[in-house]
This record gives C-alpha cells, structure tokens and sequence, in this order.
C-alpha cells in the first residue's frame, strides 16, 4: 500500500486504529482451541467483527510461531484471508527481524513478497544492513523500532551518546537517510508520550506506529497532542484490550465494541 492510500483510507475511515491479532494459544476461547487452526479461526473471527472500525491489522508473529508449523500455517491462512477479504486494510508483520546479508534479505522476501504483507518490523542495531533489504520492494515499509513502551527500553534506546543525542534519536536520524517518509515508518510506544513531541521534530512527515494505548495504558489523546500531523500521521496499535475484551463465545461481538469505542474516539480528532 502506498503513502497516499494509507492516508486517503484513514480520512476516509476517520480513525487510524490498527487492531494487533496476537492470538497467545493460552487466552484464545475454550471452544476455539480444538479446531485444527485454532490461531486462524480466533483471528478470522476478529478480523470480520472489527474490520468496520480500524484501518489496519499488526499480526505479532511470535504466538503464531510459538505453535510450530501448525502456528505459521495459521499466519499464512490469516495474511491470505485479509488480502482476499479486506484488501484496503494495511497489514503489518510485527516480526522484529533484525539480520544482515542473505538472512535480511530472506526475511524480507517471506513477509513483503511471499506473505504480501504490507510492512513489516524492523530492529535496527545491526545497522543499514539490517534495514535496506526492505526498502526494496515497491509500495512496502518497513517500519523500524525506534523507542518502545517497555520498562528496560531505557537500558539502550534512551542513553546519551557523546553527541548529546539520545541512542533512539540517532536510530531516527540514521534509519531516514536510509529511505523516505513513503517506506518508513518508526515503533514510538505510547508510553512515551513526553518524547514523542521531540521524534515529531525530527520526522515530521513520517508515520508512527505508536503501540501502547489500552491494555499498557497509553493515553491517546497524549499521542495526538505531541504527534499528529496534516496527514495524521498515526497507526495506533490496540491488541490486548480488544481481542481479549472477552473469552466467551461472543468474543468477537465483545472485540467489535471495544473497537468501535475506540474508532469513535479517534474520529473526533477529525
């Protein structure tokens, strides 16, 4: 997808909520989990009931991968559902992979070519090598960790360097020469709305996935006070607090309200 749809679909839509699928085997629903897809059908489940109230979906690659080769058989499935099914939604790989050489270059092809993922996460202390490979592809991002919401974030990404900048700071300003506003994008979390003023100075025409609203208590009107900007400028990730607002056998019906509370909050920014 490229910059210009992802910011149409989003004024369009009058919300940036990305919905996160992370379909932990643990918390799926009782009645879920003797199917053979178990994974799939949750988010299958999930993705039709909030489709209407978000405009893109973060598939957390880890609890797929958690569940071996029935896990990933289930990522396919649910890629190749929401393609075929919601081609104008952004789709994102929250994979994290962070490699250099053949390795980078694999992972890029198995996300943005043979999955056909929109974008994909990428950790970048390996360096440019660790991120080139997926600029590659036209109309893809990769959207680069650049200052996460979790407690030991600060044991590397907030230290000072001998310029006086802070390490995440460097990663922003390095990672944009690397590519354009039209196929990066940069990991803020929530979280850390006090710095996200300072990240919009650096890149002001860059989106932001910004995780950590909901369940990690990340304020939202907080994300948009210190980061909007004329294109919005904004994915805001909810995973836990909407696909596991209930465990019963309505938990998509649950999933979608939640959702659409959400999506209604985000509208008002408009």
């Amino acid at each position: 997808m490229d910059y210009n749809k992802l910011r149409n679909l989003i004024f369009e839509k009058k919300n940036f909520l990305c919905v996160g699928l992370d379909p932990d085997f643990q918390k799926i629903p009782e009645h879920l989990k003797m199917l053979p897809f178990a994974q799939f059908e949750f988010c299958k489940k999930i993705i039709d009931s909030v489709a209407p109230f978000c405009v893109a979906f973060k598939t957390n690659t880890a609890f797929f991968e958690e569940q071996g080769s029935n896990g990933w058989i289930s990522l396919e499935k649910t890629i190749k559902y929401l393609n075929e099914n919601y081609p104008s939604h952004f789709t994102i790989a929250d994979a994290k992979r962070g490699d250099i050489g053949n390795t980078a270059e694999a992972y890029a092809k198995t996300f943005l070519q043979n999955m056909n993922f929109d974008s994909v996460t990428v950790a970048p202390y390996m360096g440019s090598d660790s991120i080139l490979p997926f600029l590659k592809y036209n109309n893809k991002w990769a959207i680069v960790l650049a200052l996460t919401s979790n407690k030991s974030a600060d044991d590397f990404e907030t230290k000072q360097l001998v310029n006086n900048a802070t390490n995440f700071e460097e990663v922003i300003n390095f990672t944009t020469k690397l590519g354009t506003n039209k196929n990066l994008m940069f990991v803020v979390g929530a979280t850390r709305a006090d710095d996200l003023k300072k990240i919009r100075s650096i890149i002001p025409n860059h989106f932001l996935l910004v995780p950590g609203v909901g369940a990690q208590g990340g304020s939202l009107a907080d994300v948009v006070k210190e980061a909007w900007n004329k294109d919005c400028g904004l994915l805001v990730n909810s995973s836990r607090s909407i696909i596991f607002a209930s465990n019963s056998i309505h938990f998509n019906k649950v999933a979608a309200v939640e959702a659409s509370k959400l999506a209604m909050e985000m509208s008002n920014f408009f």
